[in-house]
């Protein structure tokens, strides 16, 4: 069986791994990326969520450097498993052909009780099957008080009624 002569896919890529939406980005689109990052994440399952990246790809996350999803899932397990109660809501800040920047913001406590809401920026670039390449966060932590959180929902994806980052005037 020969290749679609119009395809820019090479043959030996299945098409299993893509990760919809493709670039290049619309409005929509990008915020349909974010969102399905956003419910990745919000599962706290390391190796689900590096999936979504490519075998090599590459991270800046705070003062950390990271390559492949092996170190990917290391570090994301690290992270929830002092992070805890973590609730994430993303918000599309632009896109352009295949980069999405974002804004977030978290919270979590840690297993002294302390509450913080984390607030970052992430830029995002993605090959051509939707996997994430490259990712650069940079990432604040404030503590809070219990009483001020916003993120109430029970643990796993937002519920789609729950209000966003420019809703909660975050």
């Amino acid at each position: 069986m020969s290749a679609d002569p119009t395809s820019t896919r090479p043959e030996e890529t299945p098409v299993s791994d893509q990760r919809p939406p493709l670039p290049p980005f619309t409005p929509e689109t990008a915020r349909q990326k974010v969102r399905a990052a956003e419910d990745a994440w919000n599962t706290r399952d390391p190796e689900r969520v590096a999936l979504a990246y490519t075998p090599d790809s590459r991270w800046r996350n705070r003062a950390e450097f990271l390559t492949g999803r092996g170190q990917i899932a290391e570090f994301l397990t690290r992270k929830w498993r002092r992070e805890l109660d973590y609730r994430l809501v993303k918000e599309l800040w632009a896109h352009d052909g295949d980069r999405i920047a974002v804004r977030f913001a978290y919270e979590w406590h840690d297993d002294s009780g302390q509450w913080y809401r984390s607030y970052g920026n992430e830029n995002w670039e993605f090959d051509r099957d939707g996997l994430m390449a490259h990712r650069h966060a940079s990432v604040n932590d404030l503590p809070i008080a219990e009483a001020d959180r916003r993120f109430h929902w029970p643990l796993g994806r937002r519920p789609d009624d729950h209000p966003g980052l420019t809703e909660l005037g975050l």
